[in-house]
């Protein structure tokens, strides 16, 4: 068994439309290589900074992601020795990781761990309320903000209410009566 401490540059397309790691950006890998019969056992954790931006009221967000994986890399012979996969069926098998040589590739494991590891809806806080629908402004920094709004088929009718309370005449209040002499009949 051997333990493995690396800082690699992150390859590109490390995440979502919405948050992810930046290319470039060092992951922190420990891995532990343990040799067994059919290959090589990759077990370790990643650990990363994801940027992205909250669902919600499209802040700007950091934070730290912990991934774990660990991935089953055969030797050439030992998929021929064990009944596993042959050459011939490596090309149809995608989930057989060989080694080659020395070396394996760690970049599909490792997408795969952060990827799954990504919140699915990232918010800047648990109590984000979001942005306002009518203007835009970011509701968490004003809760108290609210637009007057009226439906479009009653405005002719505050029009009228208005004028009427401004001229606050004697007919007014001679034509509410009658109205409601008309109901009662």
């Amino acid at each position: 068994m051997r333990k493995v401490s690396r800082s690699v540059p992150a390859p590109a397309n490390l995440g979502n439309e919405v948050i992810g790691v930046a290319e470039g950006a060092p992951i922190e890998l420990e891995l532990r290589l343990e040799s067994v019969i059919e290959g090589v056992l990759a077990t370790g954790t990643a650990e990363a900074e994801l940027k992205g931006e909250c669902v919600r009221c499209l802040e700007p967000i950091e934070r730290e992601l912990d991934a774990d994986f660990q991935e089953l890399y055969y030797y050439p012979e030992a998929a021929d020795r064990f009944g596993g996969v042959s050459d011939s069926d490596e090309e149809e098998d995608d989930e057989a990781s060989r080694l080659e040589g020395d070396l394996f590739d760690l970049e599909p494991v490792l997408r795969d761990a952060v990827v799954l590891a990504l919140p699915l809806q990232p918010v800047c806080q648990d109590d984000c309320l979001g942005l306002c629908s009518e203007c835009g402004a970011r509701l968490t920094d004003d809760p108290d903000h609210h637009h007057d709004a009226v439906d479009p088929r009653w405005a002719a009718l505050q029009g009228l209410s208005a004028a009427s309370s401004a001229t606050g005449s004697a007919e007014d209040s001679v034509t509410r009566e009658g109205a409601a002499e008309n109901q009662e009949k």
